[in-house]
């Protein structure tokens, strides 16, 4: 394939001596642009994530796209499918929040319910055990981080479509376990932009529980002084 399409599916850069493909690079970057544009609640957060997804899709099945790297790790290429169909649920639920808003942000941050957090849980227990065989058999290199992975991210991506200010913590604990096995696997661009996104997690969980607890006090009554009271 010749072209510009044809230049991205095949170019790489060397990093310490490993070739790393520059759609990989691409790919994390408009993910990272996702997650910029997420933390100041504007609906293009998701078109821009999903453009990142199809990019890294073709990265973690090297067996297919032709990738340097010698693993194929199904639950990162399955879960940028997932992510584009939770993308599709976001940018329909943002943009509608946004056109009722009156210009507002896009979502207004919140705590999720002991119910909705009790269901977080439940969802990445089963889903990780569901998820874990699975890409066992498929032959998925690291299959039981990659399972997490797979079902922490989907979560993430759910909580901050609902607006949970949880959703920034369940990432950062994805960064965790996602950062040692890119590294072992030798996706370097993706664990380094794993680390970035650790980092930029933590500041984004602050800035939305903030916002969370600005919400809430403006939303909460003022109490009649003693002299409102006897007049």
């Amino acid at each position: 394939m010749t072209g510009p399409l044809g230049w991205l599916l095949d170019a790489q850069v060397h990093v310490v001596g490993s070739p790393v493909l520059v759609r990989e690079i691409v790919g994390n970057v408009f993910g990272l642009g996702s997650a910029l544009l997420g933390l100041r609640r504007v609906v293009w957060a998701w078109p821009v994530g999903m453009i990142g997804n199809a990019l890294l899709f073709t990265v973690f099945l090297g067996g297919v796209f032709a990738t340097p790297q010698a693993h194929d790790l199904y639950g990162q290429a399955g879960r940028q499918v997932f992510f584009f169909a939770v993308s599709v649920y976001g940018w329909w639920r943002w943009s509608r929040n946004r056109r009722s808003g009156g210009g507002e942000p896009a979502v207004v941050p919140r705590w999720a319910t002991g119910r909705e957090r009790l269901g977080l849980l439940v969802a990445a227990a089963v889903g990780t055990a569901a998820a874990y065989p699975v890409l066992a058999a498929l032959g998925s290199w690291g299959p039981l981080p990659d399972a997490w992975i797979l079902v922490g991210s989907l979560l993430a991506t759910y909580g901050m479509a609902r607006g949970w200010v949880e959703f920034w913590l369940v990432w950062i604990a994805v960064d965790a376990v996602g950062v040692p096995l890119l590294l072992r696997g030798g996706f370097y661009p993706s664990a380094a932009m794993y680390l970035v996104y650790g980092a930029f997690c933590a500041a984004g969980f602050l800035t939305w529980w903030r916002t969370s607890r600005a919400v809430t006090a403006a939303r909460t009554p003022i109490p009649p002084t003693y002299s409102e009271v006897v007049a």
